[in-house]
């Protein structure tokens, strides 16, 4: 990105980069305003791939599919990336169009990209079979090698997940528990909502404790209280003399040694 602004005019450049850093920055809290910057650092430098991509990405995730769709075909044009097809593919079945996002996940370039970007397109033709009825190859799709492969990549929970999710679609309740709580074994974060899912089919539920929830019966602590006050006030009086007499036995020798025995305790240094 930083060579292809090099090739604007200093002032333009500068422009361009703060509205990209801005969409950056609201990527993940609010996708909405980060198209906004992305579609304006476009108007200024509609030429470079990078800030096609931009656009294409937060349009995708503000759910402008159409957009999306046309920017991520601008970005393969512009700069030869295919790493966009499973993206793309998702807009389509996104659009209601489940027989293109298939076609695209035959694309002639499938097997040039990354083993992230195959698993998602993976993740996306099942979902198209599923999106045409055809919950049961969706499901025989999914039974990859890679399910239970040993990996911190991004990718196992969704896999796991979509995994999951067609199995309970297709009626397979006990086998879908198993794979949700596998997905959300190596989903650390959370990201794919499996623990929910297990839950829900275990008949639990996740529930926030409201701060009206949390928030003790005020009544209750008053009464305890005065009932303590009295108590305390009883014993008091009874114990009064006593304290008196145990006093005057003290001589100051006694009181000193006491004090350096670290028994008296309130008058901090």
């Amino acid at each position: 990105m930083k060579a292809e602004l090099r090739s604007l005019p200093r002032t333009l450049a500068d422009l361009v980069a703060q509205h990209l850093v801005a969409s950056g920055r609201f990527l993940d809290d609010d996708a909405e305003l980060a198209y906004q910057h992305a579609r304006t650092a476009r108007r200024l430098a509609a030429r470079l791939g990078g800030v096609r991509e931009a656009v294409a990405i937060t349009a995708y995730l503000a759910e402008h599919y159409d957009e999306a769709l046309t920017e991520f075909r601008a970005v393969r044009r512009m700069t030869g990336n295919h790493e966009v097809i499973a993206m793309m593919a998702d807009c389509e079945r996104a659009l209601g169009r489940p027989d293109k996002a298939l076609a695209l996940t035959k694309d002639k370039h499938v097997h040039d990209v990354s083993e992230a970007t195959q698993i998602e397109l993976l993740i996306v033709a099942a979902g198209a079979r599923r999106d045409k009825g055809q919950t049961a190859v969706a499901v025989q799709m999914l039974e990859v090698p890679e399910l239970t492969k040993r990996t911190r990549a991004e990718w196992l929970p969704r896999l796991r997940y979509a995994y999951a999710d067609a199995l309970a679609e297709a009626g397979r309740t006990d086998d879908a528990l198993v794979w949700f709580h596998r997905a959300a074994g190596v989903d650390g974060d959370g990201v794919t909502g499996a623990a929910e899912r297990a839950a829900e089919l275990e008949g639990l539920e996740f529930t926030d404790l409201d701060e009206d929830d949390a928030v003790v019966d005020d009544e209750y602590f008053e009464d305890e209280t005065t009932d303590t006050t009295a108590d305390e006030d009883e014993d008091a009086d009874e114990d009064t003399d006593g304290d008196e007499d145990a006093h005057d036995e003290l001589d100051t020798d006694d009181q000193d040694d006491v004090v350096d025995g670290g028994e008296i305790k309130g008058g901090g240094e």
